[in-house]
């Protein structure tokens, strides 16, 4: 499954194709195997040193990454528009800057650049539903994998384990 993320002005950002793993309730469930390679934009390409998985939900703001031990940051996930299925096999959606992660050895649940939010607002004019709708899903992420509510809280274990 292709997975490409663009900015606001729609200029390619992040972008990997991603093993098909399975839907929930939560949404679809897209698996990188260690080695599995991402680029963003046209720069060099990085590699997944863990299994990971992508969560991609269903009309909400944010997409999540759960990452396998031993990775430093358990959960990552990007605010972005709703996800948009262009192709069946192809997902895109646009990363709107901020984003909440979990650090694996102490659980401290962060919301970070903000900064970055605060420049491409300005930069790429995100309209006012967008910006709160940005800023509602970044709240909404902080307390709910601060509280454990699923995803989060540990259920995405079983789709880490299907990643060959």
């Amino acid at each position: 499954m292709r997975v490409v993320y663009t900015k606001f002005d729609g200029s390619l950002h992040w972008h990997h194709t991603l093993q098909y793993l399975g839907e929930d309730e939560h949404g679809t469930w897209l698996g990188a195997a260690a080695g599995t390679t991402s680029q963003r934009g046209e720069g060099p390409k990085a590699v997944f040193v863990q299994r990971a998985v992508k969560l991609i939900p269903v009309g909400l703001w944010w997409t999540a990454t759960f990452y396998a031990a031993p990775e430093a940051t358990e959960i990552y996930c990007d605010i972005t528009s709703p996800p948009k299925w262009p192709e069946e096999n192809c997902v895109t959606m646009v990363d709107l800057d901020l984003d909440v992660l979990r650090l694996r050895a102490n659980q401290q649940v962060l919301l970070v650049d903000e900064d970055e939010f605060a420049e491409h607002r300005v930069r790429y004019g995100y309209p006012s539903d967008v910006i709160r709708s940005a800023e509602q899903a970044a709240a909404w992420l902080q307390a709910a994998i601060g509280d454990g509510t699923e995803p989060f809280a540990g259920g995405y274990h079983q789709w880490v384990e299907k990643v060959r």
